[in-house]
């Protein structure tokens, strides 16, 4: 269905992409990965025909209609709900109409001239031809399941898009996508701003999607990666070219690790087999040279002489060998984040007690009676359909907002620091080094030294906060937060927007925190590796789970119901 073929791509004196081919065949689900910045986007947009590959060509199959989900969607200023959807499901809703329109008209020719009827029937089957390729008749049914499988059918269509949140307006380009039923699905991280429950729903759909056509998906989203990808589609950020993997996102982590641990192995090896060369180099030059100190006799001096032409022809074929191709260079080790936190600040047993909180939004309730505790040491996600009032609870919890009804009390020596979704702690005019000593008292080069635990290196602090990633903010906050002394975070979609290799890392900074954690998160392989328990809110309840899979369950029944 697709065929890439030696693309190559590059932004003035940079490449992005070198020599990338591969295929993808109908039926087939592909993820592609890679860090950002690495052309995962651009990849796709070549294949659309948005932009021009320096080299190399695109093949398509006839007839192939490609189905192109941006992360950037743009809508016109005045579109609403109605008028995106109807984009979409317009032509079925025609060709219904034609439908009907045609089968009247051809019962009037019946008493006609036999070659009107033949071609009124000859247009007729075109049309049906039409519908069935459309999927005209299954539109309403369509339309019905997923705008509520992406959470979407409450909202009238009458509604602004540009009201919408950003969360709503991704889900939106989605739903108007999945309706078009195109042949090939090229999916640009799709996952961000879904809730669990439309994640569950999305990978059923990409599932049942993939037996009618073919799906190339951009996802950091590992669990997702796992439940639906028949192939990994990997980006190397250093060499800019793309290496093939069958099978899920775990079978690619587990191949990538064996292969480096193999390259770690062949490097250790030869450099034991050059610092053996190496030393009887030495050995060889330092006999010779004792043989000619210790004697005049014309034989042993000869003797040495040829032992020590030896050792320089050898050591010759050592350097030549050293600036070979066939010297292997060390494995890259990806730099890890490998925090010492020390010990957070002490606090009681208990963190938290919330005792009947409630709190509702322009007459809509988001939670009430909520009565939990979270004890010290405690690592809980907060888990619930978008608009649930997730972040609204954290932000009670900080003390940014106040229940309608209800108290809440932090336990003694408690410390609660906030991580929002947007940031706003942070000050784009200021360099991350600026940033780090606004929340404590710290010299320049203990600033320095602490930021390079967090990925900051070099002249990097210097950068100006509004100039760097999502995700080198996302680490900068964190590092303000342990900095300025915190035993309990409010943690609201940390990972929105991070590359896998980002996710990790800040995974890994928070394994080495040792205080209490509640987290708004809807990355599932986060949630099974960090999540003690789960706090969901549910039919404006607070609702305790034992884990992510106690969870879901309830979830495939609610949405079954």
């Amino acid at each position: 269905m697709l065929k890439v073929t030696d693309v190559c791509k590059s932004y003035g004196d940079g490449f992005i992409l070198d020599k990338v081919s591969f295929v993808l065949n109908r039926g087939e689900i592909a993820g592609l990965i890679g860090p950002n910045g690495a052309g995962k986007s651009t990849l796709l947009k070549i294949i659309i025909g948005s932009e021009s590959p320096d080299r190399g060509k695109v093949w398509l199959e006839p007839k192939v209609r490609i189905g192109y989900l941006a992360q950037a969607l743009i809508y016109a200023p005045d579109a609403t709900i109605g008028s995106v959807v109807n984009e979409t499901i317009g032509p079925a809703l025609q060709i219904l109409t034609e439908i009907e329109v045609l089968g009247q008209n051809i019962a009037k020719l019946k008493t006609a001239e036999a070659r009107d009827y033949d071609a009124a029937m000859v247009n007729y089957a075109e049309v049906l031809e039409e519908a069935e390729r459309l999927d005209a008749y299954s539109i309403s049914a369509r339309l019905a399941e997923v705008l509520a499988g992406l959470g979407l059918e409450h909202l009238d269509e009458n509604t602004p898009v540009v009201t919408l949140s950003g969360g709503q307006k991704t889900r939106l380009g989605l739903a108007r996508l999945l309706l078009a039923q195109p042949d090939l699905l090229l999916l640009d991280e799709p996952t961000n701003h879904l809730d669990i429950s439309a994640l569950l729903w999305l990978q059923d759909f990409v599932r049942r999607y993939s037996q009618k056509g073919a799906i190339l998906v951009v996802s950091h989203d590992r669990a997702f990666l796992d439940e639906v990808v028949s192939k990994i589609l990997a980006i190397n950020e250093n060499t800019h070219t793309l290496s093939e993997f069958i099978g899920d996102y775990s079978a690619y982590a587990e191949e990538m690790e064996r292969r480096r641990e193999k390259m770690l192995e062949d490097y250790r090896r030869q450099q034991e087999r050059i610092a053996k060369v190496e030393a009887d180099i030495r050995a060889t030059k330092q006999r010779s040279s004792s043989i000619e100190q210790e004697t005049i006799h014309f034989y042993f001096r000869k003797r040495a002489r040829k032992v020590a032409r030896a050792a320089v022809v050898r050591q010759k074929k050592l350097e030549r060998f050293l600036d070979s191709e066939e010297k292997l260079e060390k494995p890259r080790q990806d730099w890890q984040l490998k925090l010492d936190f020390g010990e957070a600040p002490s606090s009681g047993q208990i963190v938290l007690t919330l005792d009947n909180i409630s709190k509702s939004f322009d007459g809509r309730n988001l939670f009430a009676n909520v009565q939990l505790d979270l004890r010290q040491g405690e690592r809980v996600a907060l888990l619930g359909p978008n608009g649930c009032g997730k972040t609204t609870l954290l932000r009670i919890i900080s003390g940014e907002l106040a229940p309608d009804s209800g108290t809440l009390r932090l336990g003694a020596n408690v410390r609660p620091g906030y991580f929002s979704q947007e940031q706003e702690g942070l000050k784009p005019s200021q360099t991350v080094l600026e940033a780090v000593r606004e929340v404590a008292a710290i010299s320049e080069t203990d600033a320095r030294n602490f930021l390079h635990f967090f990925l900051f290196a070099g002249d990097e602090v210097f950068s100006p906060v509004g100039q760097i990633s999502y995700g080198e903010r996302a680490r900068l906050v964190l590092a303000r937060l342990v900095l300025s002394g915190v035993n309990f975070l409010l943690l609201d979609e940390p990972l929105n927007h991070l590359d896998i290799i980002s996710r990790l890392h800040f995974e890994q900074a928070l394994e080495n925190f040792n205080g209490t954690i509640l987290a708004v998160v809807h990355d599932r392989y986060f949630v099974e590796q960090f999540a003690e328990r789960i706090w969901a809110i549910r039919d404006q309840k607070l609702i305790n789970f034992f884990d992510l899979e106690d969870y879901e369950r309830a979830e495939i029944v609610t949405s079954a119901g």
